[in-house]
């Protein structure tokens, strides 16, 4: 089975995707980060925009900045393997292996506000990243290219979760949706 996790930057999908490898119901799973595939320099491809100084810089909130062919051969390759594969990342969505596989598509919903101070705090207050960066490009383009780009992915989610709930609440709602139930301690196939 096929798990996409999509959301907003700072909505938890990787904190979430942890949680479902930690509880996975004694089944064999692997986790993608669709982070890892984002393209290195713009000669492998990508969008690219220049800064004041003139630095390239990787447009992420675009999904032609993934290389989505080789996370999608991964993600095949993983499914032969696991039982249970989960992709998270903005675009994790857009990942198409053989229809053949089974797959929910699910989509963490936060309100824009509580994204935004996640990833300050996760960003600018843990790893130094300048705040007034993190604003401009938030103000200027990330909010408009979440609207264009990842809020359309929750029309096409098989089960849009709530971010603001726990999340061993969100990894029990997802389990359940995927047809496993757990009953004293003990997973089964719904």
């Amino acid at each position: 089975m096929l798990l996409t996790l999509t959301g907003g930057s700072g909505a938890g999908k990787t904190t979430l995707a942890h949680a479902l490898t930690a509880t996975a119901p004694q089944l064999s799973t692997q986790l993608l980060h669709g982070d890892a595939y984002y393209f290195e320099t713009p000669e492998r491809g990508g969008v690219w925009m220049r800064d004041d100084a003139g630095v390239p810089h990787l447009d992420y909130g675009m999904p032609q900045s993934v290389d989505l062919r080789r996370l999608t051969h991964d993600t095949e390759v993983a499914l032969a393997k696991a039982a249970v594969v989960i992709v998270e990342g903005l675009f994790a969505h857009h990942v198409a292996p053989a229809p053949h596989w089974p797959r929910l598509g699910i989509f963490l919903d936060l309100p824009a506000d509580l994204r935004l101070v996640r990833k300050i705090q996760r960003k600018c207050l843990h790893h130094g990243f300048p705040l007034e960066t993190l604003l401009c490009n938030y103000l200027h383009h990330r909010r408009a290219a979440h609207e264009r780009h990842v809020e359309p992915a929750r029309a096409h989610s098989d089960l849009i979760l709530d971010g603001t709930l726990p999340t061993d609440t969100l990894a029990r709602q997802v389990w359940s949706r995927a047809g496993l139930l757990r009953v004293d301690d003990a997973w089964k196939s719904a």
